[in-house]
């Protein structure tokens, strides 16, 4: 045997010598696995019909022309943090879609549906993680919520906007998904550029945790190139991907650690103009949450009021706005679902919904003066 060579080439049999020494070095720190289900057979169990498919592609045409600015409206991306109730988010897209309707010529409404929560250290992952929300981390029934969610709210008639943290749970549900987003901690990660260089929805890279906005640009190059990359297949069988790249990604501004907000008048400018040197369409999505309102829900509205004064004095790269909305305002710590608020975010504070819908009536009247008369 030369030092190349493995220790063994099959499974070694227990009391063997090749087992204790595989004992000694192999997933030392792996204390159990689970088999995990295939996304073949949960999309076998949870169809997409053609009505849905239907609602999911014509969104997505949609939010391309609006972010390519062909289509006049702006995005609204609204929902919470993150889904811990999937009855509590679809009651809420419903009251949401009620009350944008008479809105549709301005604005159109994406629901937000985060299934996936980054942490810096520690804390509660979200709906795919721990679906029963009390660390048993039962993953397959995650998947299983998270799909069926999409589901429902494709038969709304809703668009749904994810964020895309794991790089193998889209496989699951991506196809039901009308905007991705890939999030500030992984904006600089490379196979999460490489992931979105092959997804079949447009995509937002938000700007670095300290409000650097030259790494989301850099992602936005680097995924409309063709990229190689391992993931799985539908059948679960692990394999390198070959993606033609994609044509649809854009900047999200979320303020920074030490840049501060970025949403005034004069930080849009500066990324527009970034956007334009690097040869990108100056297309942008502020989120009024996060690093732009200092985490507190209620600075959502002074940062909208911003956006509106900028779209009426005739800034055009504001094609589409986030808020960070819930049935009830606030947020409450993490207990039994039986013990919880019901509709209240168990993540980042919220708007109420009641407090969001002037919002987003503003917004439309903002849009509906800056645009041209027909």
């Amino acid at each position: 045997m030369t030092q190349q060579d493995p220790i063994h080439r099959l499974p070694a049999e227990p009391g063997s010598a090749a087992f204790a020494i595989e004992s000694a070095t192999d997933d030392i720190r792996i204390h159990r696995a689970q088999p995990l289900i295939t996304p073949w057979v949960l999309a076998e169990e949870l169809p997409l019909t053609r009505a849905q498919a239907g609602t999911i592609a014509t969104a997505r045409r949609s939010i391309e022309a609006i972010l390519s600015g062909t289509d006049p409206r702006l995005l609204a991306i609204v929902g919470p943090c993150s889904v811990h109730d999937p009855v509590a988010l679809l009651d809420f897209a419903a009251q949401l879609q009620a009350a944008c309707e008479p809105l549709s010529d301005s604005i159109l409404p994406v629901l937000r549906v985060y299934f996936e929560k980054p942490r810096t250290v520690m804390g509660w992952k979200g709906l795919i993680n721990d679906p029963d929300l009390d660390g048993s981390f039962r993953i397959n029934r995650g998947l299983h919520q998270a799909r069926k969610v999409l589901l429902d709210v494709a038969t709304l008639g809703l668009p749904a906007a994810s964020e895309f943290l794991d790089t193998t749970f889209g496989q699951y549900y991506a196809e039901l998904v009308s905007f991705g987003a890939i999030g500030a901690r992984t904006v600089e990660s490379q196979i999460h550029r490489e992931l979105a260089s092959g997804l079949s929805m447009p995509v937002g890279f938000k700007n670095g945790t300290n409000g650097n906005v030259d790494v989301a640009i850099d992602a936005i190059r680097s995924a409309s190139h063709s990229h190689w990359f391992p993931s799985l297949t539908k059948e679960g069988t692990p394999a390198i991907l070959h993606s033609t790249g994609n044509p649809h990604c854009y900047l999200i501004l979320r303020g920074g650690s030490d840049s501060g907000p970025n949403y005034q008048p004069a930080a849009v400018q500066a990324a527009a103009i970034a956007l334009r040197k690097q040869a990108l369409p100056a297309s942008l999505i502020v989120d009024c949450s996060h690093g732009n309102s200092d985490k507190d829900p209620q600075r959502q509205a002074l940062v909208l009021s911003s956006l509106c004064e900028q779209l009426e004095q005739g800034q055009r790269a504001i094609r589409g706005v986030m808020l960070e909305s819930h049935l009830v305002g606030g947020r409450q710590a993490l207990a039994p679902p039986q013990e919880l608020v019901y509709g209240q975010s168990v993540t980042d504070a919220c708007l109420s919904l009641e407090e969001t819908i002037p919002l987003l009536q503003q917004l439309a009247v903002a849009v509906r003066r800056s645009s041209p008369p027909g």
